[in-house]
């Protein structure tokens, strides 16, 4: 299955790229996008639009992932009506990208591409704790940030170093550690649904609409 992933950078995209395919039973072949100038959530929603269009008209892409970092106290409530909540980056990106979709025009023999969106609370490092770290889960995260006053249970700082180690480490050993800690965890989906429910949850049901189109 051919697909493009846009996340927050190449590490993330790499350890997505592993997941999904733990998601929808099938290999996963990366396609290159445009270019990004820059990374981080801005970046991503803003070329969220000018990604679809060239996925859609230049390649043949079945499906585009993108996933950004929550970095703050709101997680998407997967049972609520869009938006869940104002600043819900999922949310917001979900309506992004059916807003460009919208503006496609058909193409003979081409079908509509697939996207499916994540949100990683409040960072993709949390993800990578599933299973070794109990306490870092989206219901601590919500619990933390609704104490008066609030009090985060962790950092993105302390995420880094429970996940890869050290805080700093090359992009090269980060996207190694990244896709140990996928590969791991692509075995181990439920326990990912289960601490993240919001952000990975309704990401993985996205994807699992697309096992029909392999």
């Amino acid at each position: 299955m051919r697909v493009a992933v846009l996340g927050e950078s190449a590490a993330d995209e790499r350890a997505l790229r592993i997941l999904a395919a733990g998601v929808v039973g099938t290999d996963i072949e990366l396609i290159e996008g445009p270019p990004l100038r820059s990374r981080g959530w801005p970046s991503v929603r803003t070329s969220l639009p000018v990604v679809i269009q060239h996925l859609y008209y230049q390649t043949d892409a079945v499906g585009l992932i993108a996933v950004v970092d929550s970095d703050g106290p709101i997680v998407h409530a997967p049972s609520a009506i869009p938006p869940c909540q104002p600043d819900c980056r999922m949310c917001a990106l979900r309506a992004v990208a059916e807003a460009s979709m919208a503006r496609l025009s058909p193409v003979p023999q081409r079908p509509r591409l697939q996207v499916g969106i994540g949100l990683a609370v409040p960072a993709i490092e949390a993800w990578y704790c599933a299973g070794l770290e109990p306490r870092v889960t989206e219901a601590a995260w919500i619990q933390g940030h609704r104490a008066i006053p609030p009090r985060p249970p962790y950092s993105k700082t302390e995420l880094k170093r429970l996940a890869y180690g050290t805080e700093r480490l090359s992009l090269r050993d980060q996207i190694a550690k990244a896709e140990q800690h996928a590969r791991r965890l692509a075995g181990d989906l439920a326990r990912l649904r289960q601490d993240f429910p919001g952000g990975f949850g309704s990401f993985a049901l996205e994807l699992e609409g697309w096992r029909d189109t392999r």
